[in-house]
């Protein structure tokens, strides 16, 4: 089973930036791929919103509302994805959350995995 422990959320003005974390923990074989995403207020859950993705390998995918202002990373060693987000805009209020794709052992099928979601308000 494995858990995603986020950090780093939190009240920022218009501008700012904010450094998010995620910490994979629990019993695991290996992990595929690991992103963020947001569900902006009113919205449910099935209109979450993908922000960002990246491989085990380092491939990156970022959603072209938030390219050039916010950049995920990867530390494999630590089972830890980040997103650093600068130019932070009021539209970009919402709970983020971390997924990933792993699977428990080695012969085990693939699982998406989610987190308990920290929130990111940006003021005017």
């Amino acid at each position: 089973q494995v858990q995603l422990v986020e950090s780093g959320g939190g009240l920022v003005q218009a501008g700012g930036s904010l450094r998010l974390s995620c910490a994979a923990t629990g019993s695991f074989s290996s992990i595929n791929a690991m992103g963020w995403y947001r569900q902006a207020p009113g919205n449910q859950r099935d209109q979450r919103e993908m922000v960002a993705s990246i491989t085990s390998d380092g491939r990156t995918n970022h959603a072209d509302s938030v390219k050039g202002r916010f950049t995920i990373s990867r530390d494999n060693a630590k089972n830890t994805v980040y997103l650093q987000m600068n130019s932070l805009k009021p539209e970009d209020t919402a709970v983020y959350y971390c997924g990933c794709n792993a699977r428990p052992s080695f012969l085990s099928p693939w699982y998406n995995y989610w987190g308990q979601g920290t929130q990111v308000t940006v003021s005017s």
